[in-house]
């Protein structure tokens, strides 16, 4: 970074996330924790994106973060220093934080998949590593927490894939849809890069559209009910996304004109709902 004093929490600030409203449920030592972690994921990803700096300068920063990731060191990067110590407060692997450091460094590249098996093993590592390490900070108790961790990210990461389209074609000359689905309908590289949809390009999207749905459906069934409150930023997260893919269809994939998102107004209303379910189930509980 080259902020060396700039913290988690004004990180998180400055990116206004859907992540961020989430964490709002957390209780105090918890969402601090979420906050540096969400930091440290905000920050690699942005050092790969960062088209002021060289490709080999953008690969070498992240190798050193990698390092002192994997030897539980800090360099006085505020964010840094205090991301290396959740594996050991946590108890999860230190191995997460090196995958997910991994993944983004595979953007540094000329990003096409062949396959939806080889795009999922990217989801995994920018995404579902993500879930994982959340649930693990967020207490979850229920090994299955694990699985819906997985999924989910699986369905999240899809979703940004599809609503981003236009933007990865346009900023940086990226394709993440599987090459051999562009095949199928008919759709060639250069209609994305040149932003010229056809009937096949609503086509393919309608097919990833049903895919990332499924994903989320495959989540809503490994969800542990013992983990359901504990999971409630997760879940938050699970139904703002939803709602963007279904925007996406709704409006038949605007992604060479605009974003799709969700109002503030729209997004606040979902982390009401949700925190006064939570409260809901737990004064039953009790």
């Amino acid at each position: 970074m080259s902020d060396q004093a700039t913290t988690a929490a004004e990180i998180a600030r400055r990116a206004k996330s859907n992540l961020a409203l989430a964490l709002a449920c957390l209780p105090a030592e918890r969402r601090r924790d979420m906050t540096t972690f969400y930091a440290f994921c905000r920050v690699v990803d942005d050092m790969a994106d960062d088209p002021a700096i060289a490709a080999e300068d953008r690969l070498a920063g992240l190798e050193a973060w990698r390092s002192c990731v994997a030897e539980c060191m800090g360099n006085g990067d505020p964010v840094l220093d205090a991301t290396v110590l959740l594996p050991v407060r946590y108890g999860f692997p230190r191995e997460w934080l090196v995958e997910i450091i991994d993944g983004v460094a595979s953007d540094l590249g000329r990003v096409r998949y062949e396959h939806y098996e080889e795009l999922l093993q990217y989801c995994y590592k920018v995404a579902s590593v993500v879930g994982l390490v959340s649930a693990e900070i967020f207490g979850c108790r229920d090994p299955r927490s694990r699985d819906y961790a997985v999924k989910l990210g699986y369905a999240l990461q899809l979703t940004n894939i599809l609503r981003d389209v236009g933007q990865d074609a346009r900023e940086s000359g990226r394709i993440y849809l599987p090459l051999e689905d562009l095949r199928r309908f008919g759709v060639t590289e250069c209609q994305i890069l040149e932003e010229r949809p056809g009937e096949g390009f609503f086509a393919l999207m309608d097919f990833e559209h049903e895919r990332a749905r499924a994903l989320f459906a495959e989540a809503d069934e490994a969800l542990p009910a013992l983990d359901r409150t504990a999971l409630l930023p997760a879940r938050m997260m699970a139904q703002v996304y939803r709602e963007i893919l279904e925007q996406l269809k709704r409006r038949r994939y605007p992604v060479f004109r605009e974003r799709c998102r969700l109002s503030a107004l729209r997004k606040g209303w979902i982390l009401l709902v949700h925190l006064g379910r939570a409260w809901l189930a737990r004064s039953i509980g009790s």
